[in-house]
């Protein structure tokens, strides 16, 4: 009996031996599906111009499909350049010799010295952020056990026995609350936008009017230590001597941003260094890292609040009387420790002023001491740009919004009206003087702006009279006057920002419609082998797309005020490919078939597509979504237990309902992965982390990876070993490196958490962080480097073996290798390959166990239940669509499909990608990314694999279902010759057609979804919840499609089928 060989070389020579033996036998040529000896010469060209014409094929399906992403992403572009608000960004700049009131203020114009527009209060500030300080964080909590309470007291202290000194309230940030748009508010005084449209669109530094820049121009000497996002924002503004700028990513480092500042601050405060600065900016990262790493209720977070307690309590020992400090956090947390959206926790943050100088003070006893709660009292981020302007003597930013705080100038006594009213007069004109270019500009209507200005008459006139008056009453109206101005321009602004581009938003949403419905047409609506209508599709998508890009560019030339060159020639792309490609079917309507289901499985599939695209115009429906798809997930796994029950066959009757069952059990214990967002509260219970408060996992989630890494290799081999396909490379690699590597991932996650729960000794903390990379970039090796080496040049699954005629005696199980047929009269050699019955799936199979070993190092110990399952249901699915005739494996499809080929196993694979993205730690909101993966195998951002690992860990789900969608067609097919890879009879369909028909129905589903979620957030972009539910869905749904885009592309058509399909056919030939 001949061994199993190693090579393509050996495997292939055992194949023609066992042929040429059988031929001397007398076996009809080619009688086990083999070269034919025959033709010699002639059969050796034959078998080389059908790879050559396979590969031609191949490559043609891949630039169509490919064709199809470049139309997702149009649509998308169009769709979000007119949804995601912008406002006009404007290049004025406010200069300290022009005041908005003119010689009102009674200072000589131009005097930085003496203040530009209001006498200044400070010569030198220090501006302190402390990054995601929460305001109850600084708020004393009498009988609290949280370990974010009571462990930063100092502010409050300082507040409320010092009123003169300091005053501490909340500081409400608007939404989005990353720091980056945070950053921006709190030095231009703007409100933030998705877009930011400006004349500069080079980088994110800020062009328009600032902060930072005044005091540039006014020749103060700045200084930065800390976060370095501060250089992208101002880039060359620091003192390069003095600044020093820490990575900002990564969030499990909490200390050496927090050192760092504390490091070099604290000389600088020295009596011999005041001289070398004139403001310093510092940012504290350790606060939000730890909350993005453990959650506030955690230990580290009462270090961290402790850590900066003691460094305020030490530093403003140092202050001279003309130095202002401000401290502020840039926004909160949730319950979890991250952030990104409007939530009430997301929102509020800290602000503490102090001085030497006893210059503040309150309007009211009841003011006396600070807020018990972020709902008392509270301002507004933007109002730190006025305030610091003023106190600092620098003019008011153009572009600014806000209101000076009224604890900065309301005097010692709580009386200074007079002086109140003044600094909001100043505010108030700028903020009119802003709002009188814009609406220039705009061309608005200047009804728009009536009713602030009325307050601003009024506001005007009480002015008048206090000037004329002796007593404070007049004083404290034109105050109030002011402030009502200020208030109702800021709301009238929140609305015109709030404007969509609708016509931008209807070209996306145009593009998207007609891309769903092509796709409808092209994967459910043609007969025959598709895959020969991709060239003349593919050159009439090319040639419609340049002369559409040439049409756009020549409306441009002719009409530019229409819309920018880039705009026309994109939409011209999308719309000439499109209409080419649409007219091309139409032409093909002999080819034409109804794509309604005409079978209980078809309308299934067609249910489970429409209903959830229904359903997202409900919040609700959005909000409990990772509930509906797990019903879903159920409804079919009943539906195939009773359908399996059915089947004539004993052997696909029973199979068909265990894998079934089988299914629906993995369905259930998936669904015990879950992240609760807070809409779901108080009815849902986080499981993916140790607490709903926490962002670590509980010790008995470190047992998940080691389960999973013992068990599910044993589960793959087992399906393996149902076709006798554990042969060859499946062996080595299912067998030891694929657990090997799953167990490495396991210790990994455990010293994380030793890390993590301090077991070990702080000194050895930075060897364990070392060790551990070592152990994700080895991991990752094994995966990328040697899995994908293994699998590019790995043999089929296969195992020739031929007994020779006088020792025939057995038979072969048909179910799993194929034998010739024995003559009944003489005897002859038996040829039996082991895994024949599966030649293609299981070599195909072998790229997903890659994958999936390279998502597993990303995704935390819970979310190995995640992925340990959804690979077992893709087998278990695999199992029972064939058991009950579902897959297209050669014809025994018996759905009646009218395209030959039945909708229900793309369908359900993209309902179990989608499940298994929450089941990941994950939900349709920003504050759900788990950004820590970026640093699994890394120390600091490295580009691009800081955000591929990010989008690993978060899209884990949809990528692996993507990679699945070839075994739809590869799983089970029973004779690599018996269907050829490209049908040349046009009486079926051949392998490539297949793939890119079950391809193209996958993407569908998510090209729906897309197209739902966006129609969606367009017609409810009134909605109060489209910012918390419905605009992050819609973003979910684009970038999900982008990302299954381009695996089912690249990934699994674009090189998993081609090397698995070249795998089997260099050993038994192309046919």
């Amino acid at each position: 009996m001949a061994d199993s060989s190693a090579t393509y070389g050996d495997l292939a020579a055992q194949w023609a031996r066992a042929e040429a033996l059988r031929a001397e036998e007398g076996s009809p040529p080619g009688a086990v599906g083999g070269r034919q000896q025959g033709g010699g010469k002639k059969a050796t060209a034959a078998n080389k111009q059908q790879e050559v014409r396979f590969k031609a094929a191949h490559g043609i399906l891949v630039a169509f499909l490919t064709w199809v992403f470049v139309i997702h992403v149009l649509g998308i572009y169009f769709f979000t350049k007119g949804f995601l608000l912008t406002r006009l960004v404007l290049d004025d700049i406010s200069e300290c010799s022009v005041s908005p009131v003119g010689g009102d203020s009674g200072l000589a114009a131009g005097s930085p010295k003496e203040g530009c527009w209001h006498p200044k209060t400070f010569d030198k500030a220090i501006v302190i952020i402390v990054d995601a300080l929460r305001y109850d964080f600084t708020v004393p909590q009498e009988g609290s056990e949280h370990y974010y309470h009571n462990s930063f007291p100092f502010f409050y202290e300082t507040a409320s026995k010092q009123p003169n000194n300091a005053f501490l309230l909340p500081f409400i940030a608007d939404p989005p609350t990353t720091t980056l748009q945070r950053l921006k508010g709190l030095t231009t005084g703007t409100l933030p936008t998705f877009v930011d449209a400006g004349s500069n669109f080079a980088g994110t530094a800020i062009e328009e009017d600032n902060l930072v820049a005044q005091l540039r121009t006014a020749g103060k000497n700045l200084v930065h230590i800390g976060d370095d996002t501060w250089h992208s924002l101002f880039p060359g503004y620091f003192d390069p001597e003095l600044t020093r700028a820490y990575d900002s990513f990564n969030v499990w480092d909490l200390h050496t941003v927090d050192n760092g500042v504390i490091e070099h601050l604290e000389p600088l405060m020295q009596p011999g260094n005041a001289s070398r600065w004139d403001i310093i900016f510092g940012h504290f990262l350790g606060v939000d890292h730890a909350g993005h790493r453990y959650g506030p209720d955690h230990p580290a977070m009462a270090a961290k609040l402790q850590q900066m307690d003691e460094f305020f309590r030490k530093i403003i020992n140092n202050l001279d009387d003309s130095t202002l400090m401000v401290v502020m956090g840039d926004h909160g947390m949730d319950v979890k420790g991250d952030h990104g959206g409007e939530s009430d926790d997301e929102v509020e943050a800290a602000l503490w002023m102090y001085s030497k100088q006893p210059v503040f003070g309150r309007s009211s006893r009841a003011r006396a001491l600070p807020p018990r709660t972020a709902k008392q009292r509270p301002v507004g981020q933007i109002d730190l740009v006025p305030t610091l302007s003023l106190l600092l003597g620098m003019p008011i930013p153009f572009n600014n919004l806000g209101a000076p705080i009224e604890e900065a100038f309301v005097g010692k006594d709580g009386q200074d009206w007079k002086n109140l009213a003044l600094v909001n007069h100043l505010t108030a004109a700028q903020i009119k003087r802003y709002q009188r270019e814009y609406a220039t500009i705009r061309g608005l209507d200047p009804k728009v702006m009536a009713q602030p200005l009325t307050s601003w008459d009024r506001a005007e006139n009480a002015l008048d009279m206090a000037k004329q008056s002796a007593g404070s009453i007049m004083w404290r109206e034109a105050y109030a006057g002011f402030s009502a101005y200020q208030r109702e321009t800021l709301s009238v602004c929140k609305g015109l920002w709030a404007r969509f581009d609708l016509v931008s938003m209807s070209q996306g949403t145009g593009i998207l419609v007609a891309a769903v419905s092509l796709l409808i047409v092209y994967a459910r609506g043609m007969a025959g082998d598709i895959s020969d209508l991709n060239p003349v599709l593919l050159v009439r998508a090319v040639a419609g797309s340049l002369v559409g890009a040439a049409g756009g560019g020549l409306i441009t030339f002719v009409k530019p005020d229409i819309t920018t060159s880039l705009d026309a020639v994109l939409f011209g792309v999308g719309a000439g490919g499109l209409a080419a490609v649409a007219v091309t079917l139409l032409n093909l309507w002999p080819r034409l078939l109804s794509p309604l289901p005409t079978s209980l499985w078809g309308w299934l599939s067609l249910i489970i597509v429409i209903s959830p695209s229904i359903g997202f115009a409900s919040n609700s429906y959005t909000v409990w979504e990772d509930d509906i798809l797990v019903f879903f997930l159920s409804s079919f796994g009943v539906l195939a237990v009773v359908s399996s029950l059915r089947q004539p066959d004993r052997v696909d009757r029973y199979l068909g309902a265990y894998q079934s069952i089988v299914f629906l059990v993995l369905t259930r214990l998936s669904s015990l992965s879950r992240l609760c967002r807070e809409e779901q509260m108080p009815f849902c219970r986080s499981t993916y982390y140790a607490s709903a408060t926490s962002s670590t996992s509980a010790p008995w989630q470190l047992l998940i990876p080691v389960i999973v890494a013992v068990t599910l290799s044993s589960i793959i081999k087992s399906h393996y070993r149902t076709t006798r396909s554990y042969e060859g490379s499946a062996v080595f690699w299912l067998g030891f490196a694929l657990p090997s590597g799953l167990l490495m991932s396991a210790l990994f996650w455990i010293l994380d958490a030793a890390d993590d729960g301090d077991w070990i000794a702080s000194s050895q903390k930075g060897r364990l962080k070392t060790f551990r990379m070592t152990i994700a970039q080895l991991v990752l090796a094994i995966a990328l480097a040697a899995g994908s080496t293994t699998y590019a040049w790995a043999k089929p699954c296969v195992n020739i073996q031929m007994t020779p005629a006088a020792s025939t005696s057995e038979t072969s199980n048909g179910s799993a290798a194929s034998s010739a047929p024995q003559a009944s009269q003489n005897p002859r050699s038996t040829l039996t390959i082991l895994g024949y019955a599966n030649t293609y799936g299981t070599h195909y199979f072998l790229l997903m166990t890659n994958v999936l070993l390279s998502l597993a190092i990303v995704t935390k110990p819970m979310g190995h239940l995640s992925l340990g399952t959804l690979t077992w249901q893709i087998l278990a699915l695999l199992d029972l669509l064939d058991s009950n005739h579902l897959l297209p494996n050669g014809g025994n499809n018996r759905d009646n499909s009218s395209s030959g080929s039945s909708a229900i196993g793309p369908v359900i694979l993209a309902l179990l990608g989608s499940h298994h993205f929450f089941k990941t730690g994950h939900q349709a909101t920003l504050a759900s990314i788990q950004w820590d993966s970026a640093f699994v195998p890394l120390r600091t951002i490295m580009y691009p694999w800081s955000p591929l690992l990010v989008m690993g860990n978060t899209f884990a789900g949809p990528i692996l279902t993507a990679l699945a969608i070839p075994l739809l067609v590869f799983w089970k097919r029973s004779d690599p010759k018996a269907n050829k890879t490209i049908d040349t009879t046009g009486r079926g369909n051949g392998l490539l057609g297949e793939v890119a028909r079950v391809a193209a129905t996958y993407l569908l589903c998510f090209a729906t979804t897309s197209l739902a979620t966006t129609m969606w957030a367009a017609w409810l972009r009134r909605h109060l919840m489209l910012y918390r539910v419905f605009m992050p869905r819609f973003m979910l749904g684009a970038l999900t499609l982008v990302v299954v885009d381009l695996v089912v592309v690249l990934v699994a058509v674009g090189v998993g089928v081609r090397i698995s399909v070249k795998s089997v056919g260099d050993v038994f030939g192309w046919g």
